[in-house]
C-alpha cells in the first residue's frame, strides 16, 4: 500500500507484542486501555437508552391521558362555540384532533373519605380522537357518560383508596358555595360511578375523574367548555405548534402545550440526563487517558527505532504522527467496539435482563412495587453520536504529550548504549 509510512508503522506499533516479555506487557497495557475505553462508551450508551426508555414509556402513560396541546380563553370565561377555535387550531397542518373539555379541582368525599381530585369534562366521542385512554374506552366506560344523568368515572388508583365501584355514589364537592340566608353554604351533587380507568401513572390514576363536559359546565357554573385540547401528529413537535398557535389565534387564548403543564418532569428528566452523562463520561476520560501511560510505555520502549527513523531523515513531526496514529487508532478501536457493545445490549435488553433475573432468581422491577415492570430501552442517534465525538476526541487528546515527546527525542542520546 503507498500509505504514508507514519501511518504503516504506527499502525505496526498497535499490532506488536508477540515477541519479547516487554512488549507482550505493553500490549497488554494497550489492550487494557482498548478494553476500558470499549466498556465506558458501552455503559453510556446502554444508561442513555435505558434512561430514554424510562422516559418514552412514562411520557406515553402520561399522553395517554392528557392533550398535547391546550388552548384556553384568556378571559376564563369559556368558549360558547369551540368547534370555531378547533377550526381554526386545525388549520395547522400538525394538528390531528380536537376535543372541548371543562378543567376544574374539586373535592370527591365518600362517607368520611374526601380527596382532592381534578375533575375534566369531556365529550366522549371527540375525546377519544384526542387521548389514548379515551380511544380504549370509547365504546365501553365513556358510553356510559351521557348529558343529565350525572356519572363519573375515576381514576382506578382513586377508586381504590375511595373503596367505590361501579355503581356506588360519591359527592362531588364544587369551588365556591352558594348564598343562602343562613350564609355560604358548599355546592353538593351526587354522582354515580358509572367505571374506571387505569392509564399506568399514578398520578393521574389516584387524581383524575372524567364527567360529560354538559354535566362539568352546569356544575362548575361555565358558559360552556373552558378550554379546547388537541392531538397532534408528532408530539415532540408541541412547543413549536403552540407557539406557532399562539401568534395565529392571538391574545384572546392561552395555549400550553404538555412540556409546559409538565415542565417540572420533563426538566427533570432532562437534567438527570445531562448528569448521567457527565458522570459516565468522566468513566470514558478514565480509560482514554490509560492510553498516555502506554504511549510512554512504548515511546522509552522504541527508543532505538525512533533514533534510527530520524538518522534516516525523519521529522520530528513524522514521529509525533507515528505515536498519534498508535494512540488513535487504539481510541478508534476500543470506540467502535463499544458502540457494537452497546448497541448489542441496548437494543436486546429485554431480552437480557429477564434471562439474568431468571439465573440470579431475583425480579429487578417487580409489577406489585413499580407500574413498570420491564426494562425499557430506546437507543437514540442524538446520544450515541456526541457519545462517539466525546471519545475520539478524549483519545486523541491523550496521544498528544507521548507523541511529543517521542518527537524530542535525540538520536545521538538514543544509540548511545545500543
Amino acid at each position: 500500500m503507498n500509505w504514508p509510512y507514519e501511518l504503516q508503522i504506527g499502525w505496526r506499533y498497535t499490532r506488536a507484542g508477540r515477541a519479547g516479555r516487554r512488549n507482550r506487557f505493553i500490549s497488554f497495557i494497550s489492550g487494557v486501555s482498548m478494553l476500558g475505553i470499549a466498556l465506558g462508551v458501552a455503559a453510556l450508551i446502554i444508561v442513555l437508552s435505558v434512561m430514554n426508555g424510562f422516559q418514552k414509556e412514562v411520557r406515553d402513560r402520561m399522553l395517554s391521558v392528557i392533550a398535547h396541546v391546550e388552548i384556553y380563553d384568556a378571559q376564563g370565561v369559556g368558549f360558547a362555540d369551540w368547534r370555531e377555535v378547533a377550526a381554526r387550531a386545525r388549520a395547522n397542518p400538525q394538528v390531528a384532533g380536537a376535543a372541548p373539555f371543562v378543567a376544574a379541582q374539586a373535592l370527591i368525599a365518600r362517607g368520611d373519605d374526601m380527596r382532592g381530585a381534578i375533575v375534566r369534562g369531556i365529550a366522549p366521542a371527540e375525546e377519544a380522537t384526542v387521548t389514548d385512554i379515551a380511544a380504549k374506552l370509547r365504546d365501553t366506560v365513556l358510553a356510559r357518560l351521557k348529558p343529565g344523568a350525572w356519572g363519573i368515572v375515576l381514576g382506578g388508583e382513586l377508586a381504590r383508596a375511595m373503596g367505590v365501584r361501579e355503581g356506588d355514589s360519591v359527592t362531588l364537592v364544587a369551588p365556591g358555595g352558594q348564598v343562602t340566608p343562613a350564609g355560604v353554604v358548599p355546592r353538593l351533587k351526587q354522582l354515580t360511578v358509572v367505571g374506571t380507568f387505569n392509564a399506568g401513572h399514578y398520578e393521574y390514576d389516584s387524581g383524575l375523574a372524567l364527567m360529560h363536559v354538559d354535566d362539568a359546565a352546569r356544575l362548575f357554573r361555565v358558559e360552556g367548555p373552558t378550554g379546547v385540547q388537541l392531538r397532534l401528529a408528532d408530539v415532540h413537535a408541541a412547543r413549536e405548534v403552540a407557539d406557532q398557535l399562539a401568534v395565529s389565534l392571538g391574545p384572546a387564548f392561552n395555549v400550553r402545550d404538555w412540556t409546559r403543564t409538565n415542565r417540572n418532569w420533563f426538566e427533570a428528566v432532562q437534567v438527570e440526563k445531562r448528569l448521567m452523562f457527565i458522570i459516565l463520561t468522566l468513566i470514558v476520560a478514565v480509560a482514554a487517558f490509560n492510553l498516555v501511560s502506554t504511549l510512554v510505555m512504548t515511546v522509552t520502549d522504541k527508543q532505538a527505532d525512533i533514533a534510527i527513523l530520524r538518522t534516516l531523515g525523519a521529522t520530528p513531526r513524522s514521529i509525533m504522527g507515528i505515536f498519534m496514529v498508535q494512540g488513535a487508532a487504539a481510541g478508534i478501536i476500543g470506540t467502535l467496539a463499544g458502540v457494537a457493545l452497546g448497541l448489542l445490549v441496548a437494543f436486546n435488553i429485554d431480552v437480557i435482563v429477564p434471562a439474568i433475573e431468571r439465573v440470579l432468581q431475583v425480579s429487578f422491577l417487580p409489577s406489585s412495587i413499580y407500574l413498570i415492570s420491564r426494562m425499557p430501552s430506546d437507543p437514540q442517534t442524538d446520544d450515541i453520536a456526541p457519545i462517539v465525538v466525546i471519545s475520539l476526541v478524549l483519545a486523541f487528546i491523550a496521544t498528544l504529550y507521548p507523541s511529543w515527546r517521542a518527537s524530542r527525542v535525540q538520536p545521538a542520546e538514543a544509540l548511545r548504549y545500543e
